[in-house]
């Protein structure tokens, strides 16, 4: 009889897992990415587990998995008696990077583009003058070795949007607040998307790197007012830089929307 070894077991179950993972995780995107293309519509009442595993031609755990995923991050409610309903727009964690990721998956509505911005505008500018104010030389050795990645892959690349991620998440990190500090997922995830939408649209035509280096300048200079208004320009010049023809009319702030497009 032939003797099976623990690590044999362990190495087993991890293979099983990591499969069971890619599984569920499959299911959740598929799903997700109907309901926030609309495909799927808030208050639609999703198949049984029995009927939808057997469509799908999964396991009920793996579908049960899924289903879990998606009310964790607020895309449905499940009712023990009126089952798994899509959830009001209103629900959704929309900066979860795994949403937005879906979001973007197609061509997002105008409104998530100027939210998204409307957003950074709020918090970033302020968080940067914050940073300035309380950065270590970590946090200043972080961002300026992200800065450097950025410039030498440039943000055509994925390399180049991650740095560009980093840099703007170890701002973040730098303001000691730790209630910016759980805001760090979502902004990243903002930029990140953002970015790769520009990329997907068309080939950037101005460097970006320039005004983040400004905005670096700034903090590690401790000059928060500096910080704060190379930070509102960075944002302003992305914004130029979408392939928008026309912004919303009942854009909040026309100062950041001059000269684009």
């Amino acid at each position: 009889m032939p003797v099976i070894k623990p690590e044999q077991v362990t190495a087993g179950g991890e293979r099983k897992n990591r499969k069971e993972l890619r599984l569920h995780s499959s299911i959740a995107r598929d799903l997700g990415l109907r309901i926030v293309s609309g495909r799927i519509r808030p208050g639609h009442v999703l198949a049984g587990e029995i009927e939808a595993s057997g469509q799908l031609k999964v396991s009920r755990s793996a579908y049960r998995e899924a289903v879990r995923m998606l009310a964790a991050k607020g895309l449905v409610q499940s009712r023990t008696r009126t089952g798994t309903r899509v959830s009001a727009v209103e629900q959704w964690h929309l900066l979860d990077p795994d949403v937005l990721a879906w979001v973007f998956a197609g061509e997002p509505e105008l409104e998530v583009l100027q939210g998204l911005f409307e957003l950074r505008t709020i918090i970033e500018p302020e968080a940067a003058a914050i940073a300035a104010a309380r950065r270590n030389d970590k946090n200043v050795e972080v961002m300026r070795t992200a800065l450097e990645r950025m410039g030498l892959h440039t943000v055509n690349v994925e390399a180049g949007r991650i740095a560009d991620r980093d840099f703007h998440s170890e701002l973040l990190r730098a303001t000691r607040n730790p209630f910016i500090i759980s805001l760090t997922n979502g902004v990243a995830a903002a930029v990140h998307a953002l970015t790769e939408f520009k990329q997907r649209e068309h080939a950037l035509v101005r460097d970006p790197l320039p005004e983040h280096w400004r905005v670096f300048e700034a903090i590690e200079a401790k000059d928060t007012e500096r910080a704060r208004t190379s930070m509102a320009e960075l944002i302003r010049l992305a914004i130029t830089d979408m392939p928008v023809k026309r912004w919303p009319d009942n854009w909040t702030d026309s100062r950041l929307v001059r000269d684009s497009g």
